[in-house]
């Protein structure tokens, strides 16, 4: 079997809204990571941006799940996600210094396998490893301005390249800007690199197997996207992604609360003089 983490990503991503009750409702993105809870059992975590929940007020969240029929078709078949208790609280866990959220779900059997392993989650060190550099190309999936790529349901698979350097390490540089247009409905997408053939010592290029190919040499998963670029209310195609290691702190909160406040004390200040940057231009 080819593994492709382009489509492997398509089927483990999904639209995530809740209706405002006049007629307009909120949009984002989620995408869902296959990691182990501490009693080592399986488990299956929606992962998007914080923002996302915090601004759907009610309860309930509806996530847009895609069905196969037997004829090759698909059915789109959102269900209820609850993202609060009866007081309010919230039920998902977000990172204290950076938007990213993750919630553990009861998935469909056939989402529950389409969830990807959490080594698929770029590390500190796999920018540097796999030299990933101003001016690569990465692909994004989302749902802009709440639109599927058709009535199934699937995401909008889009693509843009590296607009700002350094990279690495991931801690001084947490976010990274991406050049290509985001919309409302993009936060929390899954940002990666596909490596659908990988090459052998002899040169001659061969399919990677899922089987066989470290994560990594299929591809990775860079981070989610967070939020696009503006300056006096104008669009400047600029999106901002936050790195995976952060969406890894978020899944190990949800094991151990306890090392929030250990992550927020591990916040790099940067002080003295200093540039205007698309980070503070910002707007989700």
């Amino acid at each position: 079997m080819v593994m492709d983490l382009a489509v492997d990503l398509i089927h483990a991503t999904v639209q995530l809204e809740q209706p405002l009750g006049d007629g307009t409702r909120t949009v984002g993105t989620g995408f869902l990571i296959s990691a182990p809870g501490a009693d080592g059992k399986p488990r299956t975590v929606l992962v998007t941006a914080n923002h996302v929940f915090q601004k759907m007020p009610g309860a309930t969240a509806r996530i847009g799940y895609r069905i196969a029929n037997p004829d090759g078709s698909w059915s789109y078949s959102p269900q209820q996600l609850k993202i609060r208790d009866g007081d309010g609280r919230e039920l998902w866990t977000h990172h204290p210094n950076r938007d990213v959220a993750a919630i553990t779900i009861k998935a469909p059997a056939e989402f529950a396998k389409a969830a990807l392993p959490m080594n698929y989650l770029a590390a500190d060190d796999t920018f540097d490893k796999y030299q990933v550099s101003a001016g690569d190309e990465m692909m994004a999936l989302g749902f802009p301005r709440g639109l599927s790529a058709n009535s199934a349901g699937f995401p909008i698979l889009r693509s843009g390249r590296v607009a700002s350097y350094p990279l690495a390490p991931a801690k001084v540089f947490p976010t990274f800007l991406l050049d290509f247009s985001v919309f409302p409905g993009n936060s929390g997408g899954p940002v990666f690199v596909s490596r659908g053939v990988r090459p052998l010592a002899s040169g001659v290029q061969q399919a990677s197997n899922a089987a066989e190919a470290a994560p990594a040499d299929d591809g990775f998963i860079a981070g989610l996207l967070t939020q696009q670029v503006e300056l006096n209310n104008e669009r400047l195609e600029i999106g901002i992604v936050t790195h995976a290691r952060y969406i890894r702190e978020t899944i190990g909160l949800m094991q151990n609360p306890l090392t929030q406040t250990t992550l927020a004390e591990g916040m790099t200040a940067v002080t003295g003089s200093k540039t205007a940057s698309a980070e503070e231009a910002a707007r989700e």
